[in-house]
C-alpha cells in the first residue's frame, strides 16, 4: 500500500474470528492508520484481497454495515446535543441511545451542545457511537486518546462485552490497551529509499 510515492504496508496478511481483538503496534508512519482505514473501505487497497467469512469484499456499501469505525475525528456538530449527535446513529431508537449514554458515563451531558464537551468527553461520545452501529467489527484508532484512567476503565468493559458476544476489535495503540488476551500486529516503518548522488 502506497501513501503518496512511499509504500507504507507491504504484505501485511491478518485473520480474525469471532471474540478476537488485534493490537497495531508500531511507530509514527508505520501505516496503522492506513490498514483501519483500508479495512474499513475509506481507501482501495493498491493489490490483494480482503474476506469476510470467505468471500472477497467488492460491495463496499454491504462491508460498511458490518464495521464501526473510530478515527481520530469525533465528527460531532457542535450546534447539536449530545443526544442529538448520537441520534443520527441510533438504528434501535432513544432505549438504544440511552444505554450507550450509560456505558461511557455520559448520560447526564445528553442535553449539553456539543460545543461545550471537554476533548475527554468527545471521546467518549465517539465511543458511545461505535456501541450505537451494533457492528461485529470495530476498528479503533487511538481508542484511549484523551480519556482518563475512569474511562479507559469504562472503554475496557465496553470491549469485554463486546467480545462476549462474538464481536472483534483491531485497535491501534501506543500506550496499553484495557484487551487481555489480544493479539498484536507490530507494522516496521517503512524503508525510504534515498537517491544516490554522484560526488
Amino acid at each position: 500500500m502506497f501513501r503518496g510515492e512511499r509504500l507504507v504496508l507491504d504484505r501485511v496478511s491478518l485473520k480474525m474470528h469471532d471474540g478476537e481483538a488485534l493490537l497495531l503496534t508500531g511507530p509514527n508512519g508505520a501505516g496503522k492508520s492506513t490498514l483501519l482505514r483500508t479495512i474499513a473501505g475509506l481507501r482501495r487497497p493498491d493489490g490483494g484481497t480482503m474476506r469476510w467469512d470467505g468471500r472477497a469484499v467488492t460491495d463496499f456499501a454491504l462491508h460498511a454495515t458490518r464495521l464501526a469505525y473510530l478515527g481520530h475525528l469525533d465528527a460531532l456538530k457542535p450546534g447539536l446535543t449530545l443526544a442529538e449527535n448520537l441520534a443520527l446513529f441510533a438504528r434501535h431508537g432513544e432505549a438504544d441511545l440511552s444505554a450507550a449514554l450509560d456505558h461511557v458515563d455520559l448520560q447526564p451531558l445528553a442535553d449539553l451542545p456539543a460545543r461545550l464537551l471537554s476533548a475527554g468527553q468527545k471521546r467518549r461520545a465517539a465511543i458511545a457511537r461505535v456501541l450505537l452501529a451494533r457492528a461485529p467489527l470495530w476498528l479503533l484508532d487511538e481508542p484511549s486518546l484523551g480519556l482518563d484512567a475512569a474511562a479507559i476503565g469504562r472503554l475496557g468493559a465496553v470491549l469485554a462485552a463486546h467480545r462476549a458476544q462474538g464481536g472483534m476489535v483491531i485497535a491501534t495503540t501506543h500506550v496499553p490497551l484495557p484487551l487481555p488476551e489480544a493479539a498484536t500486529l507490530t507494522l516496521a516503518p517503512p524503508v525510504l529509499s534515498l537517491p544516490d548522488f554522484a560526488a
